[in-house]
C-alpha cells in the first residue's frame, strides 16, 4: 500500500526553511551549532536535485521512486510501477496525481509539516529542534511540528563529511514510523519545466473520495 499522506508529511524535510517557525528549543554545543549552520549553507546552495528514493514503513513494506527538486517551491515524486501516482508541488500546494485515471487532488502547503523547507533558504535554527545526535559520520537532527493532523516528528540524517541529506524518518501522530532514504542523487542539474506542471486535462477530485 502506498502511503501517500506519509510522503506528503515527510517530503518537505528535504528543503529550505524560509519563514519563521518555532524556535530552536534545546541548547547546542559550539561544534553542533557550526555543523548545523554549515549544513544549512551547503544545502541552500543546492538549487536543483534529482535522484531516487526508498520509502520503508513500520511493517517493512518498501516503495521506490524518483524525485526532482527545484528551489524554491518545486518538487516532484514519482512512484515506480505498478503505481501510476505522483506527488507534485508547484507553489502553494501539494498535488497527488493519478496518471491512470488522469485525476488529482490538492493539499494546501500550509497543512504540510515542515512546509517551510520548500523555501529559498535553509535555516534549521528556525525549526523546533528537540534533539541532536552524532554517530558514525552522520548527524541526526530531530524536529517537531504541530499540524492539523497532530504532532509530527521528523529526524533528518545528514552526512557530516558531505553535509548532504541522506535520510529522514517520520513519526506520524498515530505513532506509525516511516523512513525515506535518498540515493543516486545528482545536484545542480537542469530539470525540464514540464516536470513541475499539472496537465490541464486532469480532473480535480475531493481527497475524501480518493481510492
Amino acid at each position: 500500500m502506498i502511503r501517500r499522506d506519509a510522503l506528503l508529511l515527510g517530503v518537505s524535510a528535504l528543503f529550505a526553511l524560509a519563514t519563521p517557525g518555532l524556535a530552536q528549543t534545546i541548547p547546542l554545543t559550539a561544534e553542533e551549532t557550526e555543523l548545523i549552520r554549515n549544513i544549512g549553507a551547503h544545502n541552500t546552495a543546492i538549487r536543483t536535485m534529482a535522484g531516487r528514493f526508498l520509502q520503508i514503513d513500520t511493517n517493512g513494506g518498501r516503495i521506490e521512486g524518483t524525485f526532482f527538486l527545484e528551489r524554491p517551491d518545486k518538487v516532484r515524486f514519482r512512484y515506480n510501477p505498478p503505481s501510476r501516482e505522483e506527488i507534485v508541488s508547484v507553489g502553494r500546494g501539494f498535488y497527488v496525481l493519478n496518471r491512470a485515471d488522469r485525476t488529482y487532488y490538492a493539499y494546501p502547503q500550509d497543512t504540510i509539516p515542515l512546509r517551510q523547507f520548500l523555501g529559498d533558504q535553509i535555516d534549521l535554527f528556525r525549526a523546533n529542534i528537540v534533539g541532536v545526535a552524532s554517530a558514525d559520520g552522520y548527524m541526526t537532527i530531530t524536529i517537531v511540528d504541530e499540524t492539523v493532523a497532530g504532532t509530527v516528528e521528523v529526524s533528518l540524517v545528514f552526512d557530516t563529511e558531505t553535509l548532504d541529506l541522506a535520510q529522514w524518518s517520520l513519526v506520524e501522530p498515530n505513532g506509525t514510523e516511516l523512513t525515506f532514504s535518498l540515493y543516486d542523487v545528482e545536484k545542480n542539474v537542469e530539470i525540464p519545466r514540464s516536470f513541475f506542471y499539472i496537465d490541464a486535462t486532469y480532473t480535480a477530485i475531493d481527497p475524501a473520495n480518493r481510492r
